[in-house]
């Protein structure tokens, strides 16, 4: 899953990134609401973490302009503005949660995966495709009980394709929602990445096919 972080204060931006990279999430991170907007119009996320108190162009601004093209991208808000005025504006503007600073990094990943589960029509903690089940909360990947060890990125190509199971993906898309946006749509790095995926599979139970690659096209998980 792709991220945007939209945070000013370059110390709290860091811990937070570093944070959401190692539970798996590719991040992008701005620290003003010029930025904000102009990553937005460029790359597709499947969350946005805003700030209002940016420079620039104001926190409330962005999701006002965000949401003036795009009523389906997940955004919660970060703030210290904590009246219940201010909540229930950036709510009503279009947000789909309000965090107030400080707040505890667990509570932040939470709601995360819930915005996530609902954006995927994914209600279960679970993500299950055959013999295939994927734990979002553990980051756990396991095939009929055996768990398969996994680097991140390699977790996090897999969690995209099973919450799409049954769908062919293009590589442009895999690699936008799971690469932060420096990833090079050219290397053969997905394809390296979904070759060590099928081969961990493969070592555990040389019946499961789990990924198949659809020719011009992509690839695709399907249940059978």
């Amino acid at each position: 899953m792709k991220l945007l972080l939209v945070e000013d204060e370059e110390e709290l931006s860091h811990i937070l990134a570093k944070g959401l990279r190692k539970r798996g999430y590719a991040v992008d991170a701005v620290y003003d609401g010029e930025e904000a907007l102009c990553f937005y119009e460029i790359n597709e996320y499947d969350l946005i973490i805003l700030d209002l108190n940016i420079p620039k162009v104001d926190g409330l601004e962005v999701l006002k302009k965000i949401r003036e093209l795009d009523t389906s991208t997940k955004i919660i808000i970060l703030s210290a503005r904590s009246k219940i005025e201010d909540r229930v504006t950036g709510l009503d503007m279009g947000a789909n949660d309000y965090l107030i600073k400080p707040f505890d990094f667990k509570e932040l990943e939470a709601r995360i995966r819930t915005l996530l589960r609902i954006a995927y029509t994914q209600r279960a903690s679970i993500l299950t495709c055959n013999s295939i089940k994927l734990d979002i909360i553990g980051k756990v990947a396991s095939i009929n009980g055996t768990t398969i060890s996994l680097t991140k990125k390699e977790y996090s190509i897999l969690e995209y394709l099973l919450l799409h199971k049954n769908c062919v993906i293009s590589s442009e898309k895999l690699i936008e929602h799971v690469w932060e946006s420096e990833g090079d749509l050219f290397s053969n790095s997905l394809k390296f990445h979904i070759h060590s995926i099928k081969k961990k599979l493969y070592e555990i139970d040389s019946n499961v096919e789990c990924i198949k690659n659809i020719r011009g096209k992509g690839y695709l998980i399907e249940e059978d």
